[in-house]
C-alpha cells in the first residue's frame, strides 16, 4: 500500500506542477508594424518579426498584426527584420498577473525608461542604404583647384592691371601711395632715435663728403 500510496501523491505533484507552468505560459504578446509609405509588394512575405534576437520568429497576417502565444512572464526584446527598412526594437515586459508593458530599447541608458502603448505599434525608421552615393562632377571643382588658380590669377592682374593704371583716378591714388612710401623712407632709422634717446642727445649727422672744387692751374 505505501508504494502504491507514493505513486498517487507523485503523480499528483506532478499534475499540479504541469498545470502552473501552463498556467504560466498562457500569455501572448501581439502588436502591429506600419508599412512604408511605398509598400513594396513582396513587403509582407519579407517581413518578419522576432523576440530576443531570434529565439522565436513569426510572420506577419493581412493586416500587418502579429501575435506570439505561449509566453511566460519576464521581458521580451521585439524586433523586426526586413532587407529593405530599418525599425525601432521595442521591449515588452509581462508580469505574473499578465499584465504588459511596452517601452522603448534605450542601450545607452537602459534604466530610463520611455512607456509605449501596448498593444505595440511599430513605424519605419527609414530604408537601408547599402551604396554610397557616387560623387557628381561640379564646375567648382575644376575652378577652385589650387592649380587652376595659380594659373588664372596672374593672367587677370596681367589683363586688369593696365586698364587700372588708364585710369585716371587710380593713377593719382598710385602716385599718392607712392608719395607715401617715399616720406616713410626718409624717416631716421630706428637706431639712431635710440641713440639720441640714450645718450641724451640729437644724432650726429651723417658726414657728408667734401666736393672740392678744382682751382684752375696756373700757366
Amino acid at each position: 500500500m505505501v508504494p502504491g500510496a507514493l505513486f498517487i501523491l507523485g503523480l499528483a505533484l506532478s499534475l499540479v506542477s504541469c498545470e502552473e507552468t501552463l498556467e504560466e505560459s498562457n500569455y501572448k504578446l501581439e502588436g502591429k508594424v506600419s508599412p512604408p509609405d511605398l509598400k513594396p509588394a513582396k513587403w509582407l512575405s519579407q517581413t518578419t518579426v522576432t523576440l530576443d534576437g531570434g529565439k522565436r520568429r513569426t510572420f506577419l497576417k493581412e493586416d500587418n498584426s502579429f501575435i506570439f502565444q505561449g509566453l511566460t512572464t519576464g521581458t521580451y526584446l521585439v524586433e523586426i527584420e526586413n532587407p529593405d527598412y530599418s525599425y525601432e526594437s521595442v521591449r515588452v515586459d509581462i508580469n505574473s498577473k499578465g499584465k504588459h508593458r511596452a517601452r522603448k530599447n534605450n542601450l545607452l541608458q537602459p534604466n530610463q525608461v520611455a512607456a509605449l502603448p501596448y498593444p505595440v505599434k511599430m513605424k519605419p525608421q527609414g530604408k537601408f542604404r547599402y551604396f554610397q552615393k557616387r560623387e557628381e562632377w561640379k564646375i567648382t571643382d575644376v575652378l577652385f583647384n589650387p592649380m587652376v588658380m595659380m594659373m588664372v590669377l596672374p593672367l587677370l592682374l596681367v589683363t586688369v592691371l593696365p586698364k587700372m593704371m588708364q585710369d585716371p583716378d587710380t593713377k593719382k591714388e598710385m602716385e599718392e601711395m607712392q608719395a607715401k612710401m617715399n616720406v616713410q623712407n626718409n624717416m631716421p632709422e630706428v637706431s639712431e632715435l635710440l641713440t639720441s634717446f640714450l645718450g641724451g642727445g640729437t644724432p650726429a649727422p651723417k658726414a657728408k663728403k667734401r666736393v672740392t672744387e678744382e682751382r684752375p692751374k696756373r700757366r
